[in-house]
């Protein structure tokens, strides 16, 4: 199917908005009407930057309040709708595009509302255009696709058909049955959208929420099995209101909804199978290298190898944790470094099949980086990820040591010391603009999937916070934002410019680490006693574990498949900070215990 998008979907004016869908790869446009009567020229010069930007409109819409009405508004929207049609033909497009009415002066009736299509076909088609009609679902007689596809067949005119939105069907749960029934050449048009699960009514969420395939909850795979019933061979195009993307780079956002478009239309996306973590690195400056040592050594790390060519890059590991410190002159680390501080500058994942995610990638216009390679040093791919971190892919090795062993000149016979064995998650924080652009990158790409958006309080405000995992959860990303400019999140994004804020490293005994810890001199996140009183009263612990609990200032969350225990350490030169988790069957992140957390990090701020 050929590909478009709304113009109402972007930010700018129109002509910056039609240089940055031409720019994306889109074969054609729909051209809002408010685009249009804002536009500096007349609607011959619209056409005429189409056809340079090689764009096809597609429409101009939309129409609203024109079947069921009374005399005189029948009459005067029989007029309204000649002077489209002058408008339409002026730009060049045939497709007349109507919404169903919404007016208290409607009188419904589907016969009426068909006779009307009906004229409304016959003066189209002396004109060589043709109608398509849509159900909005606040519309007052007609919202229901169903509704719109009798009385489309009831009209029974060969310029009259109907158009389909996604959101309009799913936001009322609607079913697809009847769709698979409906006659491909008689779809005119078909929008898509996507969305969060929200509770709140149709207008409001639409207006405001919509987003891209991919970046939602909605079962568009189902609508698309049941579309290709249909034979509907014509525009598969965007029409998606949101207050982020309104804010957003035209062209970054016009290419997120192109990339959209090619996920939706895979039959089956290829199973990307990803494996968890091979590595964090962190850039570091030469006068904070050993300062961070000493942090990763108080966490039981220790420095395993040292690379062979770079003097200012060490390995560090415990259990399958493998952190790389890259003080390195003139690297990606130090310009990553100069900007955001001591922080992490990359992370590489696991891949099964890596030529199948880097062709993925490449279908998906993603930023490939390949640095310079010195002597001694594996080549690994990465993309570009949120706030400039790198996303190393590569196979896992049948054994890593000897992986290692080509770059670093490794040390023998270290114990491991605190009982942290994996990477357990990554918390990355981002402008609010660009979280539901990296959900749709780890799910096109690597084939993550994504929780529900969740709000978090901050003494300072929200902080909305999303999850994306792959299937057996080994590797767990979880994308922080906030639109407060004193929450924790905001003042991270502001002051060290986004990234990763936090890494989550897995025990089996988190008590007897939490007693590693503390005897190595790690100081963690103090936890205030009333905490410990409510999880009392919620939970009924036995006594003995809620003094251990508190005592290690240990969180605590319970799920019907299990319990979650989790602690913190205090921020790293006000920049990062650990959290040490141990999973008995739970799957989540503890989100409830997250406001208690956060208010307790602030005071520490403020202090």
């Amino acid at each position: 199917m050929r590909t478009s998008i709304a113009t109402v979907s972007l930010s700018g004016d129109l002509r910056s908005k039609l240089e940055a869908i031409a720019a994306a790869g889109f074969d054609g446009v729909e051209i809002f009407e408010t685009d249009l009567l804002t536009f500096e020229g007349q609607a011959r010069d619209v056409r005429r930057l189409c056809e340079d930007l090689g764009l096809e409109i597609v429409t101009l819409q939309p129409f609203r309040d024109f079947e069921g009405l009374p005399e005189p508004l029948r009459s005067r929207a029989f007029s309204r709708a000649e002077r489209k049609f002058d408008l339409l033909q002026e730009l060049g497009t045939d497709l007349f595009f109507v919404c169903s009415n919404v007016s208290p002066h409607s009188l419904g009736g589907l016969e009426r509302i068909a006779e009307d299509l009906y004229e409304l076909g016959e003066r189209a088609r002396q004109r060589g255009l043709r109608v398509g009609y849509e159900a909005l679902a606040w519309g007052r007689h007609i919202h229901d696709y169903r509704d719109a596809w009798e009385v489309v067949r009831r009209a029974n005119h060969p310029a009259v058909g109907l158009i389909l939105d996604t959101f309009h069907i799913f936001c009322k749960n609607l079913e697809l049955s009847t769709l698979r029934r409906i006659p491909g050449e008689k779809i005119y048009l078909v929008q898509v959208a996507d969305a969060p699960a929200l509770e709140m009514g149709a207008l409001p969420w639409s207006r405001h929420f919509r987003n891209f395939p991919g970046q939602g909850q909605f079962p568009l795979r189902q609508f698309m099995a049941a579309l290709r019933e249909t034979g509907y061979g014509g525009y598969l195009s965007l029409e998606v209101f949101n207050d982020q993307f309104r804010t957003a780079p035209p062209k970054e956002t016009a290419l997120d909804g192109y990339r959209s478009l090619v996920y939706l239309q895979e039959d089956e996306p290829p199973k990307i199978r990803t494996s968890g973590v091979a590595f964090v690195e962190f850039a570091v400056s030469e006068q904070m290298a050993p300062v961070l040592g000493d942090f990763l050594k108080g966490l039981g790390f220790r420095k395993t190898g040292q690379h062979r060519s770079k003097e200012g890059v060490s390995l560090w590991q415990q259990g399958q944790i493998h952190l790389i410190l890259n003080a390195e002159a003139g690297s990606f680390a130090q310009a990553y470094n100069q900007l955001h501080g001591t922080s992490v500058c990359a992370v590489g994942l696991e891949v099964a099949d890596l030529p199948a995610v880097l062709r993925r990638a490449q279908t998906y216009k993603a930023s490939l980086f390949l640095g310079p390679t010195g002597p001694n040093e594996h080549q690994i791919p990465a993309l570009r990820g949120p706030e400039g971190i790198l996303i190393y892919l590569l196979e896992p090795p049948a054994d890593y040591r000897q992986f290692w062993s080509v770059d670093f000149v490794l040390e023998e016979g270290l114990p491991l010391q605190a009982g942290l064995e994996r990477v357990d998650h990554l918390a990355q924080v981002m402008p609010t603009t660009q979280v539901p652009s990296w959900v749709l990158f780890y799910r096109t790409i690597l084939g993550l999937e994504a929780s529900n958006l969740l709000d978090i309080p901050d003494p300072a405000g929200l902080i909305q916070s999303q999850a994306v995992e792959n299937a057996d959860r080994s590797l767990r990303l979880v994308l922080n934002t906030s639109q407060g400019g004193g929450t924790l999140a905001s003042r991270f994004l502001s002051e060290s410019h986004g990234g990763v804020q936090h890494i989550a490293f897995s025990t089996r005994d988190i008590f007897t680490t939490l007693e590693n810890l503390l005897a190595a001199g790690v100081r963690l996140l103090p936890i205030p006693p009333n905490y410990y009183d409510d999880l009392e009263a919620r939970y009924g612990l036995d006594p003995e574990l809620l003094q251990r609990l508190r005592r290690l200032n240990i969180l605590y969350d319970q799920s019907p498949e299990g319990e979650f225990f989790h602690a913190y350490t205090q921020t790293f030169d006000d920049l990062f900070f650990i959290e040490i988790v141990e999973r008995r069957g739970y799957n989540d992140y503890g989100a409830v215990n997250a406001p208690v957390r956060i208010a307790a990090q602030s005071r520490l701020i403020r202090s």
